[in-house]
């Protein structure tokens, strides 16, 4: 079976083309720049050279088709025909409390969706975008979405109440939703896996560490608590995100600053976090180049993202009572050695041991790095939410075939 996975935003289309039999990705790509004359597509098939064209791509509809187009090219396709597709999965960001687990769409699912528009209306409406581009592309073929905020429903209700007034839940849903949980589902069960151990046995720390930040509790298998809220603005400091502050802040800016609701909220989503601090860069990887150079600024920044993490590692043992596992995930999770160390040096009183030279190691296999007497298993997992999204298309789409 072939499961083509897609990604849609407001303007922009990602995709990856999977071979079930042994999970092989066949080809992967991206179309950006939609709704203009000078959209980009960019293919890249496995074992053949990356396809790039420059064209006027005006909706997803013909996204999708000139995504399908370049699958079956003579010179950088990867199919026969378009007919070798059987499935299509798709990322949705919010599920609301509507869905706790992937499914197929259908009318009412669509209908869902929309009504969830409004706790997600960056990505929901664009995500939308992509599931009708492709039923009028491929009408006959299943499609099947896969929720970020899925893993997350069966958090308790001490996790994911806001002590405020009960009605703002009942009439408006405020809750803390949690998202990266198809991240967080994935890697947590390689962790499982790689340690030869039920996932059902143990008490997990996932840290999804990216331009966005995450980090969840996964207690006996389930989320537990997550550290993003209602929103993605909660929680950890993050790239261009503020994080966890005092609410009281918002009104009290606000009225010193003479700024509109709009504008203070893309001050604290796409002006603060790292970039805010350092005054420099929201990418690790230039905030840690900085510090080498002796910038104070950087090495703030970069001493207060260590900081508000290890505060939720601990919080997070603390809420189930323990630690077996604690996992670092995604590009700056899998890839700053500098970070993960700075992180667990903080956290020997749980026993955390780490080696220096495993941590050091690049590596896009799932590793550990912590010693042999660490109390504590500390990993590596490199995600892949694309993934999952195709094993879950496929367990339903096969299910469905099976009656």
């Amino acid at each position: 079976m072939k499961i083509l996975v897609i990604n849609a935003g407001s303007s922009s289309l990602k995709y990856q083309l999977y071979n079930m039999l042994d999970e092989s990705v066949l080809a992967s790509g991206r179309v950006e720049r939609i709704g203009m004359d000078s959209s980009i597509v960019t293919h890249e098939p496995a074992g053949k050279p990356e396809a790039r064209q420059v064209s006027e791509i005006l909706d997803h509809v013909t996204a999708v088709r000139r995504v399908l187009e370049m699958l079956v090219d003579a010179e950088y396709g990867v199919l026969t025909e378009i007919g070798e597709i059987d499935a299509v999965g798709h990322r949705i960001v919010h599920g609301g409390e509507t869905f706790k687990e992937s499914v197929v769409v259908n009318q009412e699912v669509k209908l869902e969706i929309r009504r969830l528009f409004d706790l997600a209306p960056l990505h929901n409406p664009a995500h939308m975008m992509g599931i009708n581009a492709v039923e009028a592309n491929l009408p006959d073929v299943p499609q099947v979405v896969v929720f970020d905020t899925a893993f997350h429903q069966s958090m308790p209700r001490t996790s994911y109440l806001y002590p405020i007034p009960t009605i703002l839940y009942s009439r408006h849903k405020v809750r803390r939703y949690g998202f990266h949980g198809t991240s967080h589902k994935y890697v947590s069960g390689q962790a499982a896996d790689y340690l030869g151990k039920p996932i059902e046995s143990l008490k997990i720390v996932s840290c999804h560490i990216g331009n966005g930040a995450s980090c969840t509790a996964i207690l006996n298998g389930k989320s537990y608590d997550t550290s993003m809220g209602m929103t993605p603005l909660e929680g950890l400091m993050m790239g261009t995100r503020s994080g966890d502050l005092d609410p009281a802040i918002v009104p009290y800016v606000m009225n010193k600053e003479e700024l509109t609701l709009s504008e203070v909220n893309s001050m604290l989503n796409k002006h603060s976090g790292m970039l805010a601090v350092s005054g420099l860069s929201s990418d690790m990887r230039e905030i840690e180049q900085a510090m080498e150079e002796g910038d104070a600024k950087a090495k703030l920044a970069f001493d207060m993202y260590v900081y508000r993490l290890r505060k939720y590692i601990g919080a997070y043992t603390a809420a189930m009572n323990g630690i077996d596992v604690l996992l670092f995930t995604a590009g700056v999770g899998e890839n700053s050695s500098a970070l993960r160390k700075a992180v667990c040096e903080g956290l020997t009183f749980l026993g955390v041991e780490l080696d220096d030279e495993k941590n050091a190691v690049r590596s896009k296999e799932t590793r550990r790095i912590s010693s042999e007497s660490s109390k504590v298993q500390v990993l590596v997992v490199p995600t892949n939410e694309e993934l999952l999204i195709a094993r879950d298309t496929y367990d339903l789409v096969k299910r469905k075939l099976n009656g």
